[in-house]
């Protein structure tokens, strides 16, 4: 099955980092990455474990300051597995592809049936050859468990083999280079222990938020074994076995783990729920079964059907958001960690990333976009206590938040270019509390949960719009309001040029998504039955003459202009222009043109250059139209002219050096009907597999990107938007997808199917008790009953 496997063949260590994250194994409580069982952490291997929400606060020593980090905490190694052949000479070394002799190294990671496969031959010093195949999975069905089975068989030899299976409570975070300055440590009081004959197990804590974890493990034989015995040493917990082995006769080794933490509802112990899961646990074909049949059931609800390369690239995608964010995280309080749970790059924090994730999960697992708006809401008290902080009203949420909704931004970051330590003034992104106001409107959207808007959604959009009417100030000079001292999605400009203090005014993307965000609270506050309303109002402190504030605003936010086009702020076009050509030619790859600058003793600041898309973000959340009103909302005529003009003023001045980058640009050029949208949209889909930002896949997927890319089919082609209790439709040709289908779930109904061909669209109803649903195109509205199929011509495609 190509199309649902990864191969990799060979060995390299340069290509371990790379192969070991896209490899990762998870379910969305826990997932671990595709390290060799046989292998320790170190520059080569990292054999993380990583559970959504264990996070844990350590302060470290840098640059002469003492700073403090949150970081989703790598858990105990239960991977471990090693081996060596006994001889009558000295004691041979334990099998490791970077110190013993090898032959025939693959790696298959198999996406229907979420597992990886490793095929390999080892060679010890006396020429015994050893063939290894080991099959393992994080499963789906049972989110605690995860198994490993190892088979092997002696091709030119009789003999016996060690075998060393156990717990590792000797683990650090320790797999960023960057971060290898700051204190790692975050586990304490390890303790191992047997339960039974077959079981170990292993205990500890994490150091400052006193998160308790539990972790046993099996380990069976099918083969005849001379001895084994337990041992407790070191923080492991280890199973000896030596096996007996007859040349041609597989000996089979299975081990089954269960994690639990103290986070878990429904137990009274972790140590204990562990030895209870693992006890339990079926044996390993039987949990095969049940893993690949729960796989199975995502698939049929998720699968993207695109064909060619692009369709497998979309597949793996789709992987790994399903790995991350399952129906299981639906009962947990956590967010969208920007990295996945496939390392430890940004600490596991999370971001804006929701804001290219909740739009293709709305129309899949409702119930996941739900918990993580959820996570949200949980933490509207510390966005608020954040807000008054800094003397605003309403709620002010943090760029990077992780356990407890705090702003866990690095006050410094290092430039691997000079390696210098400097201020970091990302948290200035205010920009995020309108991603996740966008994200619980169309969230509401699209599921019909008018519950949740009427109660929680409804309380977020009001803080957050009080954030941003207590940050307008009104300028009597120009007659509008402004909103000062932020950082925009572009993220490389953070003050203006010779200036100290940090922050930049009126940026565009900042300024127009709070103007909607406000513009979109009135309207929601309006819906809200009269009781609800009245509660709200009373318990909130809000009246007319705050919504009346907020009308005005909305009507009258600055969107600075210069020379035809959209300004990214105010002042972006004084800057000077940068010499591309010449950077490219001395640096070669320049997407972190802000550290090449930084090194050189020069500043992104002074220059018209930006990292990702900024004022281009506009046009990827809000379709022409609706863009369109809201600019005329504003007191600006935004005709398709000056949308282009910005467009390719952006393309010019934009490095890329951000996974988002392509991806927004090429969502954007895919609705303009531009001939250059398939070579952003292919270095979206290319990224990860590919690498592109130079090395940091290795340290963590970007989950942004892989779900974003599944959305621009889903959403950014067709057109697809859920707006007024309709499915609005508006494709756009794209000559390098020109047919594709997916099926998707909107207010009740389940499997909805649609398939694009060129020039034409085929939408299939499944039967249900639900009402018809309203489709409308450009130029005519249908209504599909359920049970039925509805195929309509296109125009313009």
């Amino acid at each position: 099955m190509p199309d649902w496997t990864w191969d990799y063949e060979g060995y390299t260590a340069a290509s371990v980092p790379l192969r070991e994250a896209l490899c990762t194994l998870g379910n969305g409580y826990f997932a671990t990455r595709g390290a060799a069982p046989e292998c320790s952490a170190g520059p080569v291997h990292y054999p993380g474990t990583y559970a959504a929400g264990c996070y844990n606060r350590l302060t470290s020593h840098v640059a002469g300051r003492q700073v403090e980090n949150e970081d989703m905490v790598n858990l105990p190694n239960w991977l471990p597995l090693r081996f060596r052949t006994i001889s009558d000479g000295p004691v041979q070394a334990w099998f490791s592809p970077e110190t013993t002799t090898f032959h025939d190294h693959h790696l298959s990671l198999d996406l229907r049936s979420g597992t990886l496969e490793r095929h390999l031959v080892y060679e010890d010093a006396t020429g015994h050859r050893l063939h290894v195949r080991q099959l393992r999975l994080v499963h789906m069905a049972h989110p605690h468990l995860a198994a490993l089975r190892t088979e092997f068989t002696a091709e030119n030899f009789n003999g016996e083999l060690e075998v060393e299976a156990f717990l590792d409570g000797m683990v650090t975070n320790a797999g960023v280079d960057r971060y290898r300055q700051l204190n790692g440590h975050h586990l304490t009081h390890v303790h191992t222990g047997t339960a039974t004959g077959h079981t170990v197990w292993l205990r500890c804590r994490t150091s400052v938020s006193d998160i308790r974890i539990g972790m046993a493990a099996r380990t069976v034989v099918d083969g005849p074994m001379a001895d084994s015995s337990i041992h407790h040493r070191q923080q492991r917990a280890t199973q000896y076995l030596r096996l007996q082995l007859t040349r041609g006769t597989r000996v089979t080794v299975d081990k089954t783990v269960a994690l639990h933490t103290s986070h878990d509802p429904a137990i009274s112990d972790p140590l204990q729920a562990a030895i209870d899961e693992v006890n339990r646990a079926a044996g390993f074909d039987d949990l095969l079964a049940s893993h690949r049949a729960a796989w199975q059931r995502l698939w049929d609800r998720a699968e993207v059907d695109v064909p060619g390369e692009a369709g497998r690239i979309l597949r793996l995608h789709l992987f790994h958001v399903l790995q991350t964010l399952s129906p299981h995280t639906a009962d947990l309080d956590v967010g969208v960690p920007a990295r996945g749970l496939h390392g430890e790059a940004y600490r596991g924090h999370v971001f804006w990333d929701e804001l290219f994730v909740l739009p293709f999960l709305n129309l899949h697992f409702p119930e996941v976009s739900r918990a993580l708006l959820e996570y949200r809401y949980r933490r509207l008290d510390q966005a608020r206590a954040a807000a008054q902080a800094h003397g605003r009203a309403g709620a002010q949420y943090p760029w990077q938040s992780g356990s407890d909704g705090r702003e866990e931004t690095q006050q410094l970051h290092l430039n691997p270019h000079s390696g210098r330590w400097l201020p970091d003034h990302s948290r200035l992104q205010h920009h995020v509390g309108s991603a996740i106001a966008y994200n619980v409107v169309q969230y509401c959207e699209t599921s019909g949960d008018t519950e949740f808007l009427h109660t929680k959604g409804v309380e977020m959009l009001l803080q957050i719009s009080r954030f941003w009417s207590s940050s307008a100030t009104f300028d009597e000079h120009m007659g509008c309001y402004r909103i000062r001292a932020v950082v925009g999605p572009d993220e490389y400009h953070d003050a203006y040029p010779g200036t100290e203090l940090p922050g930049l005014d009126d940026n565009a993307y900042t300024n127009v998504t709070a103007a909607w965000v406000l513009s979109r609270t009135l309207d929601v506050l309006n819906s809200l039955p009269e009781p609800r309303k009245l509660e709200l109002f009373d318990r909130t402190g809000l009246n007319t003459a705050e919504l009346q504030q907020w009308d005005a605003m909305s009507r009258n936010l600055r969107i600075p202009f210069h020379d035809g086009v959209i300004s990214q702020f105010d002042g972006y076009g004084d800057l000077k222009e940068l010499d591309w050509a010449d950077y490219r030619a001395r640096y070669g790859d320049i997407r972190r043109l802000d550290r090449i600058l930084e090194a050189e003793g020069d500043s992104v600041n002074g220059y018209q250059a930006s990292k990702q898309a900024d004022v281009l973000m506009l046009g990827y959340l809000f379709s022409p139209d609706e863009l369109r009103g809201m600019f005329g909302r504003l007191g600006y005529a935004l005709d398709e002219p000056t949308w282009r003009r910005t467009v390719d003023y952006y393309l010019a001045r934009t490095s890329h050096g951000s996974t988002l980058s392509g991806l927004v640009h090429g969502w954007v050029l895919a609705r303009a009907r531009r001939a250059e949208a398939w070579t952003f949209c292919r270095e979206a889909l290319e990224g990860d597999i590919a690498d592109l930002q130079g090395g940091t896949t290795g340290e963590g997927i970007h989950l942004g990107a892989m779900a974003g890319t599944l959305d621009l089919v889903q959403r950014g082609l067709t057109g697809l938007e859920a707006r007024g209790g309709a499915l609005r439709l508006d494709p756009v040709p794209l000559p390098e997808l020109s047919e594709y289908g997916f099926a998707l779930r909107y207010r009740g109904h389940w499997g909805v199917r649609l398939r694009m061909r060129r020039g034409q669209m085929e939408i299939s109803v499944p039967v249900s008790e639900c009402p018809p649903i309203p489709v409308q195109l450009p130029d005519r509205t249908v209504s599909i009953a359920p049970g039925e199929t509805c195929r309509l011509k296109l125009r313009n495609t």
